[in-house]
């Protein structure tokens, strides 16, 4: 059985020759994840299936230039994390996606304030394209992690605590596992997920919490 990153390029070399399968099966891998993901933000079905459209796209236009090197599942939740800011700067929206636990004094969703000065703006939009792109690369590489290693649980605790948004308590009786042990799950991903954002050698002023500590 090829890996999945031996399985992802004959995926990307089928697109390429044109293969109408491929691009079926690409849709059929990655569409259900990638509006978990954008539906989770904007709160509207719709909404979230025109942006998981538009994200496809780009990655069609941008097949030719992709480095096989990355995985196809954070390239893909890249993009589609790009157009989802491009629509939350449109509705003149922020996202905040915290790194750290719930209680760190992250606030969710936030309005952008109409005084701002077009520079700041565009700053910011900058700034929350890193963000997303970061946050996005950073949790495409656990989730490969624990699949290619068979860690099921971890893997339905993080999207069961991440994208659906449900207490430890629910978590553990779903699983069949004790709280501590989801509250474990969860502690490992944030710590995993806040070593890969560093490790992609970001300004430190993009994330700057996680830095307080050098």
């Amino acid at each position: 059985m090829p890996s999945p990153s031996q399985s992802d390029n004959l995926l990307i070399r089928r697109i390429r020759e044109g293969e109408a399968d491929a691009w079926n099966e690409l849709i059929a891998r990655f569409e259900g994840r990638l509006l978990v993901y954008v539906e989770s933000r904007v709160r509207d079905r719709a909404t979230a299936e025109d942006v998981v459209q538009e994200a496809f796209i780009g990655f069609l236009t941008s097949l030719p230039n992709y480095d096989r090197r990355r995985p196809l599942e954070g390239y893909l939740f890249s993009i589609a994390a790009h157009k989802l800011t491009d629509l939350l700067r449109r509705q003149q929206r922020r996202p905040t996606m915290p790194l750290q636990p719930p209680g760190s004094g992250s606030s969710g969703w936030q309005a952008d304030g109409k005084a701002r000065a077009a520079s700041s703006i565009a700053r910011s939009s900058e700034r929350r394209t890193l963000e997303q792109s970061a946050v996005a690369a950073a949790c495409a590489e656990q989730i490969d992690h624990w699949r290619r290693h068979g860690q099921w649980e971890k893997l339905k605790c993080a999207e069961l605590l991440f994208v659906r948004g449900w207490l430890n308590k629910e978590i553990a009786g779903k699983l069949k596992i004790s709280e501590q042990t989801v509250a474990n799950h969860k502690h490992e991903f944030l710590a995993k997920l806040c070593a890969a954002v560093r490790k992609q050698g970001l300004p430190e002023e993009i994330f700057p919490e996680l830095y307080q500590d050098k």
